[in-house]
């Protein structure tokens, strides 16, 4: 019985020791370097930004701005400025193909505008709220004016009943002016 463990156990450390060798890892290229149909160095610049899993990312920056712009513009800039600028030039190249005059500018200014008309939209609800706060008060006060000035107990549903009969007129007025 020991010695069928002791054989399970090298039998194991070799299969061990045979995978601990490294292995030759074939990577894939990057879609930049698929695309342009070159070999993927090692260091290579789009290989961070642009994975081989997503190569429209590449191929839509590329349309927009070419290979040789965008190798060039990511090697001016630092480190860890480059994946920003990447993901903006792929936000950019999209603006670009979906709108080709404006481009980005085009979807700002929209933007821009939809805020605009909502913070106008926003104001005149905010003040339509005002007004019936103020409609709302002036009412209560007119009810209480009208409660003080009758000297006799009436039942909360006559008094309304009167209230009504008196003032039919400030029914029709509009609730804004």
């Amino acid at each position: 019985m020991e010695n069928c463990d002791t054989n399970t156990t090298l039998a194991s450390n070799s299969l061990l020791s045979s995978l601990s060798v490294t292995p030759q890892v074939v990577l894939s290229p990057c879609a930049a370097c698929k695309i342009l149909r070159r070999r993927c160095a090692q260091k290579c610049v789009l290989a961070p930004y642009f994975p081989p899993t997503q190569p429209a990312k590449f191929i839509i920056a590329h349309r927009v701005f070419g290979a040789s712009n965008i190798i060039k513009f990511l090697q001016e800039l630092e480190e860890s400025e480059r994946a920003d600028a990447a993901s903006s030039m792929v936000y950019e190249a999209t603006a670009r193909l979906r709108d080709p005059i404006y481009g980005c500018a085009g979807a700002i200014c929209h933007l821009q505008n939809q805020v605009n008309e909502l913070e106008a939209q926003l104001a005149k609800a905010q003040a339509e709220i005002v007004n019936m706060q103020v409609q709302q008060t002036n009412l209560m006060n007119l009810i209480c004016m009208e409660a003080a000035q009758s000297p006799q107990e009436l039942s909360p549903q006559q008094s309304l009943d009167n209230f009504y009969e008196e003032n039919t007129s400030l029914l029709w007025e509009p609730l804004w002016t």
